[in-house]
């Protein structure tokens, strides 16, 4: 399996990245990013881009990929929605576009979130614009779309955010996480999961598009 991998610098993407070096069907992870990452694998193959809005000066590398995880994003706090807008949909489906007419048996996964807008309509800026990306992907010609909505997400294996009001949540919280997590097992995620179900979702599909927190956990068993 070869895998396209974006956001491979956030906490989301460095847990899938590690779940795709682990899994021995998998066999190249092309990751795009605008900065060296410095991480280094077998596997692994970064692709310097500078413009998440237009993929045509790399269209011949970006073929013979069997699925794409995207993990990019960014929290809407401090942003307007013309911003967010850019970043969220507009990066996301100038990537999903691109790929859907140079693979056209791809799987595609998009990281969205926890309450996600998919009617596009409601009062949260943030869940309408993640809705309008999530509705414009599942038009894709893809293979297979799946959209991932996760809720709060538990780093492992040295896993941190790029965000610093995240990393000092994640610190505070650490020492009752684990209690926490026994209470709510299909509520909260590892990053280990998330990326293990990534996998498992492209190699055997899922019968739904939309895939709550629920089950995310009950495909990374």
């Amino acid at each position: 399996m070869n895998v396209v991998l974006f956001g491979a610098t956030g906490m989301i993407g460095q847990g899938v990245l590690r779940e795709c070096v682990l899994d021995p069907d998998v066999k190249q992870i092309l990751s795009i990013v605008r900065t060296p990452s410095g991480q280094q694998n077998a596997k692994l193959r970064e692709l310097i881009h500078a413009d998440f809005l237009n993929y045509s000066p790399i269209e011949a590398e970006l073929t013979d990929f069997d699925a794409c995880f995207f993990c990019l994003g960014v929290t809407s706090a401090g942003m307007s929605e013309a911003q967010y807008t850019q970043i969220t949909h507009d990066f996301a489906l100038a990537a999903a576009t691109t790929l859907a007419r140079l693979n056209p048996s791809m799987t595609f996964i998009y990281v969205s979130g926890s309450g996600t807008d998919g009617t596009e309509r409601g009062r949260s800026m943030w869940a309408r614009v993640k809705g309008r990306t999530e509705n414009d992907i599942l038009k894709l010609p893809f293979k297979a779309a799946y959209m991932f909505r996760p809720g709060f997400i538990q780093p492992l294996h040295g896993v941190v955010s790029k965000t610093k009001l995240y990393r000092v949540f994640y610190t505070v919280l650490t020492p009752i996480l684990p209690t926490i997590r026994r209470l709510f097992p299909r509520q909260i995620l590892t990053t280990e999961q998330v990326g293990r179900a990534m996998l498992r979702i492209t190699k055997h599909g899922f019968p739904r598009p939309v895939l709550e927190s629920v089950d995310i956990a009950s495909l990374s068993i």
